[in-house]
């Protein structure tokens, strides 16, 4: 506040009463993995925002909401690329068994479940897609 970033200010304010709403429906203090659900919750609008402004040719929305969901990523953990993804991609289809592209949806279930919080699903979803479709052709 005292540097009058008010940008940052308004996007910490509206995370902090997502943050505070979720705690009086749940009638109950949140712990760490609840607010980073929501603070994730919170970026995946900002994406869904930014795309709608591009569509509707609308740079200057889109700049803010760029912006803020760079605010927003800052307080959340560093998410992993796909060349940290592949490894856990490539073993759970080793111990699954000869899988073909139909079988995306067995692969994606246990990999999201083992980097809960630690990659989107979009990143990890073009990582199975290009493993099964190696395994595939070879």
């Amino acid at each position: 506040m005292k540097a009058q970033d008010v940008l940052r200010r308004e996007t910490l304010r509206l995370a902090l009463s997502a943050i505070h709403n979720e705690e009086v429906a749940k009638r109950a203090a949140l712990d760490d993995a609840a607010v980073e659900a929501i603070l994730r919750r919170q970026t995946k609008m900002r994406r869904e925002s930014i795309e709608a402004f591009d569509k509707g040719n609308r740079p200057e929305l889109a700049a803010k909401e760029r912006a803020e969901l760079e605010i927003l990523e800052g307080y959340l953990p560093q998410q992993l690329g796909a060349d940290a993804i592949r490894p856990v991609v490539e073993r759970v289809v080793g111990e699954l068994g000869p899988l073909g592209p139909k079988d995306q949806g067995k692969v994606m279930q246990k990999v999201m479940a083992e980097l809960k919080g630690r990659a989107e699903g979009g990143a990890v979803a073009a990582v199975v897609g290009a493993v099964l479709k190696e395994r595939a052709q070879a």
